[in-house]
């Protein structure tokens, strides 16, 4: 099975590195990997975030490992060569359409969030978020107001068939969890909104064994800090989805440890940390190399169906943990290789 790797911007070259390094001391076998440039390092070497080859080595690969794209060089470029671009084309053209966040405190981390312990204890949730509709793929520009002023516009939309694939991956993500699905809109204001409620309600007649609740976004943002133990999974849209996750990341302890799965309907799938390139602290081995171990971990459960490499990497995490591993973010001072070790270690 052939892994792309796209290492990307900042820290993303070190945690590739370290998960390379899991991945090998875990002895999985079967995996053949090539890599590609991505993002701002593509747009210098290449010329554009996504090159040709680099689209192609993704669209051959059984699964692709991403590093993370961001580089405040490439702020300045036309919106559409600038690094991020990258995520949404390989979205487009691999019609990656399920987000899958997981969210869960691991014990040990309980003071590093930014909830009460007996609060943060409680996180143990996912979140599925549709990436390739809403105001990231819609129509979008700029124009001139009949009294002469800018004005910036992005259009929100789904259709009905972009909104049931979505609700069926969170139905049968909660059926293979706690049963419970929480989808989350603002269908009080927005007619896209509405229309993503009622396609979710017809769609749950096929799911009778699924508890399915509704929620205003606003309202998901306060109670994930205040009760985040009643969430077992979340369905919502590509912008609603991005902020909460964000937000549960925080809640779970820190950004540096949320691994994601973006899958198409075959579950191919782009498995990536769900944090930046962090370019402030790019080459100097302070990175947290485990969201990005934990989402080799996703990988091997959801696209190369070697799900018994993934409890043991995912359990090997958990116990550097335990045994006191922390990289800055975490209250301590291990960097990205020693923390590649410590995990290295525990296997």
């Amino acid at each position: 099975m052939l892994v792309a790797l796209l290492p990307g911007d900042g820290i993303g070259p070190e945690i590739i590195a370290a998960t390379m390094r899991v991945l090998e001391a875990a002895g999985v076998s079967g995996l053949t990997f090539e890599q590609a440039p991505v993002g701002g390092a593509a747009y210098k070497a290449k010329g554009h975030p996504l090159p040709p080859e680099t689209l192609d080595l993704a669209k051959r690969a059984d699964a692709i490992l991403f590093g993370a794209v961001g580089d405040p060089n490439c702020d300045a470029l036309d919106r559409h060569l600038r690094p991020e671009q990258a995520i949404l084309g390989l979205r487009k053209e691999l019609e990656l359409f399920a987000n899958l966040r997981p969210a869960k405190l691991f014990p040990e981390l309980a003071d590093a969030s930014a909830l009460r312990p007996e609060v943060a204890t409680a996180i143990d949730l996912v979140i599925v978020r549709e990436t390739n509709g809403d105001v990231y793929f819609g129509e979008k520009g700029h124009r001139k107001t009949a009294d002469g002023l800018r004005e910036g516009y992005d259009v929100m939309s789904y259709n009905e068939a972009e909104v049931a694939r979505i609700a069926r991956v969170g139905f049968e993500t909660a059926r293979a969890r706690r049963g419970k699905l929480c989808s989350v809109d603002k269908a009080n204001v927005l007619e896209t909104s509405q229309l993503w409620r009622d396609v979710v309600i017809e769609v749950s007649a096929d799911y009778p064994d699924i508890e399915l609740s509704h929620m205003y976004v606003d309202n998901a943002a306060m109670q994930l800090v205040r009760n985040p133990g009643q969430f077992d999974v979340i369905v919502t849209g590509n912008l609603f989805g991005d902020i909460l996750s964000d937000q549960a990341s925080m809640c779970a302890g820190s950004i540096g440890m949320l691994p994601s799965a973006t899958l198409n309907s075959a579950n191919k799938g782009l498995f990536e940390p769900i944090h930046g390139s962090a370019p402030d602290i790019a080459g100097q081995d302070k990175a947290n190399p485990l969201a990005t171990v934990l989402s080799a971990a996703m990988m091997l459960r959801y696209s190369l169906g070697k799900p018994d490499d993934a409890d043991r990497i995912e359990a090997a995490v958990a116990k550097a943990l335990a045994n006191g591993a922390r990289s800055a973010d975490l209250g301590g001072a291990m960097g990205t290789v020693a923390m590649g070790d410590a995990v290295i270690a525990a296997l």
